[in-house]
């Protein structure tokens, strides 16, 4: 199966790539096309959310799996793309260079047939839009109102190193 994928990058302008991916394709070789499709150096760490019609976080696809003794992180080459992107309008988030937060919305758009077995994919279809020479600036927004804050709990009175000596530290 060919799968065409919609890429869109937050920002003000529209910037927009249509890549389309073989099935058996791993989110490595997804990752390697958005990183050319964009004009992205590639240097930078990377990862894939699963998500949901409100674009909200789900587990991560690194691009280098993760393991410790509690959880696991699965990698981008561990993964295929029909592994997580099985119906239209199936949704994702790329992110890339995570100082600079740059965020994709990715769609699955339509899943055909494969007619030449001959092509070569990833592929690019189409783009709009040029990639903006800044990041697009995020404004991160809290639940918590400043009238909420306590000032007594910003207390400098109360602090929590009061029980420890300068010979408690290395």
């Amino acid at each position: 199966m060919i799968y065409r994928v919609r890429v869109i990058l937050d920002s003000e302008e529209d910037v927009v790539r249509d890549i389309a991916l073989d099935s058996e394709s791993s989110f490595e070789d997804f990752h390697n096309a958005i990183v050319q499709s964009f004009g992205l150096d590639g240097l930078e760490m990377a990862s894939f959310f699963d998500s949901n019609e409100a674009w909200e976080q789900g587990e991560e696809l690194s691009l280098f799996g993760m393991y410790d003794n509690s959880s696991q992180t699965l990698s981008m080459a561990e993964v295929k793309i029909e592994d997580r992107l099985e119906n239209p309008h199936d949704r994702m988030l790329y992110i890339y260079d995570f100082l600079n937060m740059w965020t994709f919305f990715v769609e699955l758009i339509e899943k055909a047939d494969k007619t030449d077995s001959t092509e070569i994919y990833p592929q690019l279809i189409s783009t709009l839009g040029n990639m903006p020479a800044d990041k697009p600036d995020m404004q991160f927004e809290s639940d918590i109102n400043d009238a909420d804050i306590d000032d007594d709990d910003l207390d400098e009175s109360d602090d929590m190193f009061d029980d420890y000596d300068e010979d408690d530290f290395y």
